[in-house]
């Protein structure tokens, strides 16, 4: 493979996401022959990067084979920012199109999609949109946003424009790749479905020899406590657990505020005894997985939720967890039945929580669960073999294209 990419990314790379969800499959498409180039924005560029640290970044990365390039985010006024960046975006690539004889550009999300597309009429460059979810639907079932709203018609736009223009789209559920077929589109030769992956690396030294023995049941959450997530859920799910054990405990790892948080779960009847709210580094996160039995994973039910495909769920079965998640998410319904390593809560309801704590509660006794939540995490998440095989599936067709 000897085509040239240059992947726009509307986040800092010192990210969580950006660190697990854009590196490795960069990783993988530079170990394939592809020559990476990543765009960033970081924020408070000069304050949080030290000339020394900066350019000891700059050579890991192309050491990765990744060249690393960097604008500034603006944040506020939101709107007017945001359109500076992409104008500010667009004109970057532009540059580095010319420049570096770029032949593909690669847009995670839809940001990076208007900079691809404003860059697109000055290039010949070929289109790949990595569309990480239906946006401005999560907004407004967030209510972030209300339904047909400016902000929402605009990127509801964005979205149909760059998906028609897009000579490869990446989705990250079947769900997802079915709806745009059914709705005509895209083709299905034209979407490639790549759910959040996992390093295994990252869990492989956290490995147990043998099985928990915690005294102590303890129950996770990984992730933010705000929007689409469903903290008093999650709450209520764990109190039918505690029912049928007694010192069972739950963590909660977070960047939210935790004593917003902790508020939200006394209200719900947790006492400060049951749980722990706190933030974890990326690198950690294996190890204080490994304490738990589940790991729970409660969105809000929408229509928006065909497309998510949560890091956290796969992020737990590489940690031998067993998964709760409500009904509805993406394709995990299908996917934990059938592998036998999680539960789905029916609906939001005290008698279908009862329902699934006992079935979890179940399965997480079972002697040889960490095996099959390892096993499913290998054959549906992995990095190399699922993640970075399908990317380079999508570059093989975008090369044959170019040629």
């Amino acid at each position: 493979m000897g085509i040239r990419t240059l992947y726009l990314c509307y986040f800092g790379l010192r990210e969580p996401l950006v660190q697990t969800q854009v590196l490795p499959y960069l990783r993988q498409l530079a170990g394939a022959g592809v020559e990476v180039y990543l765009l960033t924005f970081e924020p408070k560029m000069k304050e949080r990067w030290g000339k020394e640290e900066l350019e000891a970044e700059r050579a890991r990365l192309m050491n990765d084979g990744i060249r690393w390039l960097w604008l500034p985010y603006h944040k506020r006024p939101s709107m007017p920012a945001t359109f500076y960046d992409v104008l500010a975006g667009a004109w970057k690539a532009v540059r580095l199109i010319q420049r570096h004889r770029i032949d593909v550009l690669h847009a995670r999300a839809h940001i990076a999609m208007a900079m691809a597309l404003l860059a697109h009429k000055l290039t010949r460059c070929r289109l790949i949109f990595d569309i990480r979810g239906l946006v401005a639907e999560e907004y407004a079932d967030a209510e972030v946003w209300a339904e047909n709203s400016l902000p929402f018609r605009m990127v509801k736009r964005l979205e149909k424009s760059g998906i028609r223009r897009a000579d490869q789209l990446v989705v990250l559920t079947n769900r997802m790749r079915d709806w745009l077929v059914e709705q005509k589109l895209a083709t299905a030769d034209e979407i490639e479905v790549i759910p959040c992956c996992v390093d295994f690396s990252r869990f492989e030294a956290e490995k147990p020899s043998e099985p928990q023995t915690e005294e102590r049941f303890v129950i996770t959450y990984a992730g933010s406590v705000t929007g689409l997530y469903l903290l008093e859920e999650m709450g209520r799910f764990f109190l039918a657990v505690r029912e049928e054990k007694p010192r069972a405990f739950f963590q909660i790892m977070t960047a939210s505020e935790p004593e917003e948080a902790a508020r939200r779960l006394r209200q719900v009847g947790l006492s400060s005894d049951d749980f722990w709210i706190g933030a974890v580094p990326p690198r950690d996160v294996p190890r204080h997985l490994r304490r738990a039995r589940l790991g729970l994973s409660f969105r809000k039910p929408a229509f928006s939720q065909i497309a998510a495909s949560p890091t956290k769920i796969a992020e737990y079965l590489a940690a031998g967890l067993v998964v709760v998640c409500n009904a509805g998410v993406g394709d995990m319904d299908e996917m934990l039945e059938t592998e036998r390593v999680g539960v789905i809560v029916k609906t939001l309801e005290p008698a279908a929580y009862r329902e699934a704590a006992l079935r979890a509660i179940k399965l997480a006794e079972e002697a040889d669960i960490q095996e099959r939540c390892f096993d499913a995490a290998r054959r549906h998440f992995d990095l190399i073999t699922v993640g970075g095989a399908r990317y380079r599936s999508v570059y093989d067709r975008v090369e044959a294209l170019i040629n």
